[in-house]
């Protein structure tokens, strides 16, 4: 199949891989949160996906968004309150856990 007489479907299909480059490197960056919830909270995979959406839609801050900040936090430490608050809530309700280095409740 021949592109060269068709500049639009040439800029159609650039649009296209450039979309599919996007999605993968959503995709990877959703599995390490993903990941990183599970070793942390000690739970299945598809509930470590579950507490995601969770955190997402209680935060109303995009699942992909949400996914780059844990793994900014897993590299800095620094996790907006509002994350961290939703996500010990979401974990509480999936397995018994505490994200190091928040408060301790007394």
């Amino acid at each position: 199949m021949s592109t060269d007489g068709d500049p639009e479907r040439v800029v159609a299909l650039q649009e296209e891989v450039q979309q599919l480059k996007e999605a993968v490197s959503s995709h990877a960056v959703v599995d390490q949160a993903i990941g990183m919830i599970v070793a942390l909270g000690r739970i299945a995979p598809d509930e470590g996906w579950e507490v995601l959406k969770e955190v997402s839609q209680h935060t109303n801050i995009k699942l992909r968004n949400v996914a780059e900040l844990i793994l900014v936090w897993g590299r800095s430490g620094a996790m907006p309150q509002e994350i961290r608050a939703e996500l010990e809530d979401a974990l509480d309700r999936y397995g018994p856990a505490q994200i190091p280095g928040a408060p301790t409740e007394r």
